[in-house]
C-alpha cells in the first residue's frame, strides 16, 4: 500500500513538473537547431513563456545527449512565477559542454560571429542577462545567481578627448571552473576569474583577476581581493546539483 502511494505521488510530481515545460517552444527549438536523431531526445527544455528574437546561429552540445539537460527558465530557484519577459537571440555560436540551466525571465543574446561556451553544470539565475558580441566562456560549475549581467562589450565606442585614442569596445569574458557568482553582480568585458572563485553580491568585475589565484573571495565596486583560502563546498554542492537539476534524477525512483 505504501509503495503504491509512493508511486502515485511520484506520478503526480512528474506530471506537475512536465506541465511547467513550454512544449511548443521546446519542440520548435530542438527540431530547428539539431539533427532529427538529437532533436528526438529533446536535450533542451524551455519552461514558461519566452520570445525567440532570432535563432539563425548554431547550437552545439559537446557532451552525451540527455533529455532536458539544458533548461531555459528551469524552475530550480525559490521564486515560482514567470514574469513572461524571457528572450533569446542566437545569431552566433553557442556551445554547451554538458548540463546547463537558466533561471526565469532571462535575456540571452549572442551576436553574429560571437561565441558563447557553457561548461558542464554552468548556470545563470533568474532575471539575469548575458550579452555576447565577441566571446564569453563559463567554466564547469560556474554558477551565477539572480539579477546578474554579463557583457563582453561597451556597446558604444569611447575616445580620449585629448589624444583621440579609441578605447577597446569588446574583450573576452572568462569565468573559471567552480565559480560562485552571487546575486546582482555585473561582469564586464575583459573580466577573467580564476577557478574556485567566489564573487560577492553587488560586485562590479572589470579586469583579469586570475593573479589572485584559486580559492579566493572578491567583491566591491570595482572588485578587489577580500579573502584567501575560501571556497564553496563543491563536493557537497555537486551532489545536490546533480540531484535537483538533472531531469532524469528527479524521477529515477519512479
Amino acid at each position: 500500500m505504501r509503495k503504491k502511494q509512493h508511486n502515485i505521488k511520484q506520478a503526480y510530481d512528474k506530471l506537475k513538473f512536465y506541465l511547467k515545460v513550454n512544449w511548443y517552444k521546446t519542440l520548435y527549438f530542438n527540431f530547428k537547431k539539431f539533427p532529427v536523431s538529437v532533436a528526438l531526445k529533446l536535450p533542451v527544455f524551455f519552461y514558461g513563456p519566452v520570445k525567440f528574437q532570432a535563432l539563425s546561429g548554431s547550437v552545439t552540445i559537446d557532451a552525451p545527449i540527455e533529455r532536458g539537460m539544458i533548461g531555459f527558465g528551469q524552475p530550480y530557484e525559490k521564486n515560482t512565477v514567470h514574469a513572461g519577459i524571457a528572450e533569446v537571440a542566437i545569431r552566433g555560436e553557442v556551445i554547451f559542454k554538458g548540463h546547463m540551466q537558466f533561471g526565469k525571465d532571462y535575456f540571452f543574446y549572442v551576436e553574429k560571429n560571437a561565441v558563447v561556451k557553457f561548461g558542464h553544470m554552468a548556470g545563470i539565475g533568474s532575471h539575469s542577462s548575458l550579452v555576447c558580441m565577441y566571446n564569453i566562456s563559463l567554466g564547469n560549475y560556474a554558477r551565477i545567481s539572480s539579477g546578474s549581467q554579463i557583457m563582453d562589450t561597451n556597446f558604444h565606442p569611447m575616445i580620449n578627448t585629448i589624444t583621440g585614442e579609441r578605447h577597446i569596445i569588446e574583450a573576452p569574458v572568462i569565468i573559471g571552473d567552480y565559480n560562485y557568482i552571487s546575486n546582482r553582480v555585473t561582469i564586464l568585458r575583459g573580466s577573467i576569474t580564476p577557478d574556485f572563485c567566489t564573487v560577492a553580491s553587488n560586485t562590479l568585475c572589470t579586469k583579469d583577476y586570475s593573479a589572485f589565484g584559486e580559492n579566493v573571495l572578491i567583491g566591491g565596486v570595482p572588485a578587489k581581493l577580500l579573502r584567501n583560502n575560501i571556497s564553496r563546498d563543491w563536493e557537497y554542492e555537486k551532489d545536490l546539483l546533480d540531484k535537483w537539476l538533472k531531469i532524469d534524477n528527479l524521477f529515477k525512483d519512479f
